[in-house]
């Protein structure tokens, strides 16, 4: 078996250190976009929070790791001719995020990940969710990391409907 080489701060993994666990709280500002990588140009009144239990994991040799996902998005109005307030709806997704790069306490990542939304609407049209993510993140110290994040939830075209849901926010995660 490969050694994991050590990164910045001795890190074994690029996530979680050198612990086994990790649990985040995010926040996200909605944006009203199609696009898999939304432009940051229509925030909207949506906005979502996501409690997340992480593990350390590889991908093929790169530093990875593997998380279930509970979320809520609460909408507040309307805006860009949708009701916000009607996709006030929790989330559970399971995903995985492998580190892209590193240089020092800084990291990029990317991610995805499969869950279900507790009601289908007509924004999505499927309860079944497909998320893509990508990361950038940055050790305060062996417990602590901050990360910027864009999330991008989809049904992947398996209804009629799929306009997306797609946050730009913010993450504090704890190593333990």
């Amino acid at each position: 078996m490969p050694a994991i080489p050590s990164f910045a701060g001795n890190f074994q993994n690029t996530f979680t250190g050198d612990y086994k666990n990790q649990i985040g709280l995010n926040f996200g500002q909605g944006v009203n976009s199609g696009f898999i990588i939304p432009p940051p140009n229509q925030f909207v009144p949506f906005n979502l929070i996501n409690l997340q239990y992480s593990q350390p994991t590889t991908f093929f040799g790169v530093p990875a790791r593997q998380s279930i996902n509970i979320n809520q998005t609460l909408g507040f109005g309307d805006k860009y001719g949708w009701h916000w307030r009607d996709y006030t709806i929790p989330m559970i997704v399971l995903s995985g995020d492998v580190r892209l790069s590193e240089y020092k306490n800084f990291y990029v990542a990317s991610g995805a990940g499969v869950g279900l939304q507790a009601q289908q609407n007509e924004r999505l049209g499927a309860k079944l969710l497909f998320q893509f993510k990508i990361i950038a993140g940055w050790h305060v110290n062996d417990k602590w990391n901050v990360e910027l994040f864009m999330h991008h939830f989809s049904n992947a075209n398996t209804a009629p409907e799929n306009y997306s849901y797609a946050f730009y926010g913010l993450g504090v995660m704890y190593n333990f």
